[in-house]
């Protein structure tokens, strides 16, 4: 069974492993019941979704609803201004169908004027310090994919929570990020544990993650084989062995820096690029057989014709990755994959 421990000084306890609510959006409503009720079984109590995330707040709150008061819920906004974050968290309490929110969070608190406009005269902020006062949050936290900004809103002191990415490849935020959290006794939260699908091995990532024990993960989970892996792998922890860490160096030294988040903050594209799924391609043919990567990499390889290199993505993405050289070099090697496989 999976531990549950405190979350930082936010007054919540939670399962040492999260549920990342995004993936569910990918099942029917019997079959995301099914994997939330069985991964609660299992001992994951905090689960984490948002009002972006497609209807992942309906399916969750549909599986959640008889067991609410022994599971911990956390949803977000993007909302900057009080009228929108009213607006969202009202939405979130019905959608969800529950009176209050463990944990509200502001989301992707990342380009470095949205701490100025949610703190200012009619920001979100002053929302938030109301449905606190009125029982319907219970802790405040933010996320975020700029460390700078990170540490700033770490600093007000007016947040319990920080969720910011952490894995064996982005692993800077622990000495940045979560040590500026650390300093203020808030719960620090890992998005991305799996590199957004990119990391294959679950025993490496949550073998590193848990070096990291103050730090909760949130893996997205959209099968019931995944979430057994997980509590597996917390039930019966071991520390990574001197072949576990020279697997670890050859995947960092393999993507380097530069590589898809798979954050898609860069969709929709205009021109119908499928943006996060050709870039999963560099991963794909490290871990499949040729017939297999064509036929995953195919479709959306097909629409980086489309790219007119127009740079909205660039102006878009949060780790300033430069998405139309990259969609090209990907292509090329898509390209010359195919020729000698086939």
């Amino acid at each position: 069974m999976i531990q549950q421990k405190k979350l930082g000084n936010s007054g919540l306890t939670v399962s040492e492993v999260g549920f990342g609510g995004i993936p569910v959006t990918r099942l029917s409503p019997e079959e995301a019941v099914r994997l939330v009720r069985h991964a609660f079984s299992l001992g994951f109590t905090f689960f984490d979704t948002a009002n972006l995330y497609g209807d992942s707040e309906a399916k969750l709150g549909r599986a959640l609803e008889p067991i609410r008061e022994q599971v911990v819920i956390a949803s977000k906004t993007r909302a900057r201004d009080a009228e929108t974050a009213a607006r969202h968290l009202a939405q979130s309490l019905d959608t969800l169908r529950t009176g209050y929110l463990d944990l509200y969070q502001l989301h992707n608190i990342s380009e470095p004027d949205a701490l100025d406009k949610i703190m200012a005269p009619g920001g979100a902020w002053e929302v938030i310090l109301e449905a606190r006062e009125e029982g319907k949050i219970k802790a405040v936290g933010f996320s975020s994919h700029n460390p700078d900004t990170a540490v700033a809103a770490c600093a007000t002191g007016r947040f319990s929570t920080v969720q910011f990415a952490f894995n064996f490849v982005e692993h800077d935020s622990y000495e940045k990020v979560f040590a500026a959290a650390r300093e203020r006794g808030m719960g620090m939260l890992a998005m991305k544990p799996l590199g957004g699908g990119l990391l294959g091995r679950a025993d490496l990532c949550f073998g590193f993650l848990q070096q990291h024990p103050e730090v909760v993960p949130i893996p997205g989970l959209q099968a019931l084989a995944e979430a057994e892996e997980i509590a597996e792998l917390y039930e019966n922890k071991r520390p990574l062995s001197d072949e576990d860490w020279q697997a670890i160096e050859a995947v960092r030294s393999e993507l380097g820096t530069r590589f898809c988040h798979r954050c898609e903050y860069c969709m929709p594209c205009e021109q119908e690029v499928a943006i996060p799924y050709a870039m999963l391609f560099k991963s794909q043919r490290l871990r499949f057989p040729p017939e297999m990567v064509e036929k995953m990499s195919g479709q959306a390889m097909a629409t980086v014709e489309n790219c007119i290199a127009c740079g909205q993505c660039e102006e878009k993405c949060p780790y300033d990755l430069p998405i139309p050289e990259m969609l090209r070099d990907y292509y090329d090697q898509y390209q010359r994959f195919v020729a000698e496989s086939g």
